[in-house]
């Protein structure tokens, strides 16, 4: 099952799908014990590749592949030659002749790390690609739902804000549709767009969404470093609209409802302050699955022109795998 590359979640099956989230569960036993190191990639290369700025992704990431035993560099984009003019292309052909691995690459453009797959023996990850897709991010969020329903056919998701722009929401909902969740959309209807699945309601009244009754509320970041005009009249106006208010917390939590949110957090926009300390806010969650999910893939992805690695721990229990920590 394994592939070179993971570049978004539309090219994914739903078996593949369920292995990686098995996976992640298992890896998630592993690090939680007290000693979270095992040698899964020891003797590879991680290289990440940020062409955007990244504080959790990057993070994570890192953690990810260090848990795994890889060795990781971080590629400085800020004082590489790509800003005295170097192409992408070039850039990759000096990272091909350094031998890496695997690279995780953010970047601005949609489908650009796809170009790099193509061109590297690497196995390329895909960390964002402009509003394209965030295949990992998917994953957790899924992993994360999981974990409060383990089989969450016909369970709900409302996801709220910046549609247009977010390849989180693209990414997300796809994700969830395969494994049989229900998808509805919220937010400004300049920033909800009309195309698209026709499976996903799409709402731009919060009431008339809440009335459709979702199990979780997944709050997007407003993206206004995306947004080349204005989309809403001010962030104030769009809290007050869109935004969980004290008043709507607290309808939240009579009715029970799970929360979620990619991060970073705007508080004062998509949330107001004591979401934080809701009991079922699920944002910490999200974090610490982001960990486990990354290095079910990184475990997963086999790099192109070498041969499978002995003794693979993708397809093995939390208790198979408990004896290779070191």
């Amino acid at each position: 099952m394994a592939r070179k590359d993971l570049l978004d979640i539309a090219s994914l099956h739903r078996e593949e799908i369920e292995f990686l989230l098995d996976q992640s569960t298992s890896f998630k036993e592993v690090f939680t014990q007290s000693v979270k190191k095992v040698p899964a990639l020891e003797g590879k290369s991680v290289l990440m590749l940020f062409y955007e700025p990244s504080t959790r992704t990057h993070t994570s990431f890192e953690v990810a592949a260090k848990r795994l035993s890889a060795e990781v560099t971080n590629f400085d984009v800020a004082q590489s030659s790509i800003t005295k003019g170097e192409s992408v292309r070039e850039t990759i052909e000096t990272l091909q002749a350094m031998r890496t691995d695997y690279i995780v690459v953010r970047h601005g453009r949609s489908g650009l790390p796809g170009m790099i797959a193509r061109q590297t023996k690497a196995s390329v990850i895909n960390a964002g690609d402009g509003a394209h897709a965030h295949p990992t991010q998917a994953l957790l969020d899924a992993f994360t739902i999981k974990e409060k329903f383990p089989d969450p056919t016909g369970k709900k998701v409302l996801i709220i804000g910046d549609i247009l722009h977010s390849r989180v929401a693209r990414s997300t909902s796809t994700l969830l549709q395969k494994l049989g969740v229900q998808v509805a959309y919220l937010g400004p209807g300049s920033l909800v767009p009309k195309y698209g699945p026709a499976s996903i309601r799409r709402f731009t009244d919060y009431d008339a969404a809440m009335a459709w009754a979702p199990d979780f509320v997944y709050l997007l970041r407003v993206q206004m470093e995306r947004q080349d005009v204005q989309f809403f009249p001010s962030l104030r106006e769009y809290h007050r609209l869109y935004g969980i208010t004290n008043t709507r917390l607290e309808e939240i939590r009579q009715r029970g409802l799970y929360l979620m949110h990619p991060g970073p957090v705007n508080r004062g926009v998509e949330l107001c302050d004591a979401v934080m300390d809701y009991e079922r806010c699920l944002i910490n969650n999200q974090v610490e699955n982001g960990i486990a999910v990354r290095m079910a893939v990184l475990d997963w992805l086999t790099p192109g022109g070498e041969a499978p690695r002995p003794e693979p721990t993708f397809g093995r229990s939390a208790a198979e795998l408990s004896h290779l920590i070191v």
